[in-house]
């Protein structure tokens, strides 16, 4: 795993290398006792001659910088973010899996590793990535999301830190998600906190649907992640010529969808089978020939280089 720090000057140091392991730091940390911290993550795929492809690790370093500025902590120039995942995905070159059979997930971690026994910003910060091989999760014959819609917990009110990457984010999501899925739900589809009415987004994912040739998402206005592969199925989809619009979607219209599905880092683009509100199930149309096989499949033949990269969206690291 690849390290670095950083102390009141605001300025990371040059890091290194380590074998993966333990950290230590103080029970007074800002991250343990204040939640001062932003995670990233993001893929490493093996292309047919070996290299290593990288997807858009700016837009990953630019957004973990606008969350730390969010959340009161100095970041990693781009090019300091950049440079670590590339000795970290090469540092596990062997860990990364064949061509076509998973990628190489790469978990950058920014954190108040400082003490500090007042509420306050931390004296030191730690930049660590680290990796692990993950599985396929675009897969044709993957079986559907089933979402249910919650109307008792919310995920992120206005003003808050929902549209940031933040430590502080996962945990209050839990409760929701295991109830769902002791109930046999994939995941949970959370509301607005005002109105209770409009789609936000699922515990890790951003959420689309699809009308005729409409493609709609909520707007990223603070409450919503700003994912990075939803930026890019906006692009791929204006590309293949469908009319994307970002803007509120109400309950009501996503059971009218002919499509829902999702987006992630973690699980591409996902099929949306059914959704559940008020104990109705709705289903959508799933499988081949659906409009989210044919983003999915784009999205990972340019990870992948088996689409040509006309965006300059890849970075080939080895």
């Amino acid at each position: 795993m690849y390290s670095m720090k950083c102390c009141e000057d605001g300025n990371f140091v040059q890091g290194n290398l380590t074998h993966y392991g333990n950290i230590q730091f103080s029970p007074f940390a800002a991250v343990l006792n204040y939640g001062q911290g932003i995670i990233e993550g993001l893929k490493v795929n093996r292309k047919e001659d070996g290299r290593l492809l990288l997807f858009r690790p700016d837009q990953h370093a630019l957004r973990m910088k606008m969350g730390a500025q969010r959340m009161c902590m100095p970041s990693p120039s781009i090019h300091q973010f950049i440079h670590a995942v590339k000795q970290t995905a090469l540092a596990n070159i062997r860990w990364v899996p064949p061509p076509g059979k998973g990628s190489l997930y790469i978990r950058p971690l920014l954190i108040g590793s400082g003490p500090v026994l007042g509420v306050g910003p931390a004296p030191e910060y730690m930049f660590l990535t680290y990796a692990s091989p993950v599985g396929n999760y675009f897969k044709q014959d993957k079986t559907p999301l089933s979402l249910y819609v919650e109307e008792e917990e919310v995920r992120a009110f206005s003003g808050g830190v929902g549209g940031v990457k933040s430590v502080s984010n996962y945990g209050p999501v839990l409760k929701a998600l295991v109830r769902a899925k002791s109930l046999g739900f994939s995941d949970v589809l959370y509301l607005d906190s005002v109105n209770k009415k409009y789609l936000e987004e699922v515990s890790a994912a951003n959420i689309f649907t699809l009308k005729g040739n409409v493609i709609s998402t909520p707007p990223t206005s603070g409450t919503i992640l700003p994912g990075i592969t939803r930026k890019s199925i906006i692009e791929i989809a204006r590309g293949l010529g469908f009319q994307v619009e970002e803007r509120s979607i109400s309950v009501h219209e996503l059971t009218e969808a002919d499509e829902v599905f999702c987006t992630g880092t973690a699980v591409g683009v996902a099929a949306v089978g059914s959704v559940t509100y008020r104990g109705t199930r709705f289903e959508f149309k799933v499988g081949e020939n659906t409009v989210c096989q044919a983003l999915g499949s784009t999205l990972v033949g340019i990870q992948t280089g088996l689409i040509e990269d006309k965006e300059e969206w890849i970075i080939n690291i080895h």
